[in-house]
């Protein structure tokens, strides 16, 4: 009985780790999409994003509304194909916890009182998709895994310095 147990539950192990790559997928394409979308919003209409920026008391509002739109605008990109995913996906974690700190405050104090408050407010399937990534990576179906393979597979060649054999002089 223990076998059987243990034998299934290597094939439950071994299948479930085999979706890894097509979620980390699906989370990329859907949330890569929705930052480029947001943050193609607020490049569009600046002017509401500056006025609100100033609302919220967030210094520098102009150049934080440019920042903030562009950031989600070329971070949904890059996670859309998979380059420099978790690279980008720090800088997009922190864009949500600041937007969280000043723009939706009582959901993100009320995250232990009132869990569902926190997680219907709107940033919080952006964390969360920016957390996968930041965590798991781009997956196999991505620009990161392509570079990766044919970093691996590439040699660099010592220096004639460096070569066996070599005298080198200091």
């Amino acid at each position: 009985m223990i076998e059987n147990f243990e034998k299934y539950y290597r094939l439950l192990n071994r299948a479930s780790s085999s979706l890894a790559s097509p979620f980390l997928l699906a989370v990329r394409l859907y949330w890569g999409w929705q930052f480029m979308q947001t943050g193609w919003g607020k490049l569009t209409d600046i002017g509401k994003v500056i006025h609100f920026f100033t609302d919220l008391g967030i210094p520098a509002p102009v150049l934080n509304a440019y920042f903030v739109s562009a950031l989600e605008l070329g971070g949904g990109l890059l996670l859309l194909v998979g380059f420099g995913s978790r690279l980008i996906a720090l800088p997009l974690v922190i864009d949500i916890v600041v937007a969280y700190i000043t723009a939706d405050r009582e959901a993100l104090f009320s995250v232990i009182s009132d869990p569902d408050k926190f997680t219907a407010a709107a940033p919080f399937t952006f964390l969360v998709a920016s957390l996968v990534v930041l965590t798991f990576g781009a997956g196999w179906f991505s620009l990161d895994a392509l570079v990766a393979g044919r970093m691996k597979g590439r040699r660099i060649r010592p220096t004639a310095a460096e070569a066996p054999g070599s005298a080198v002089v200091a």
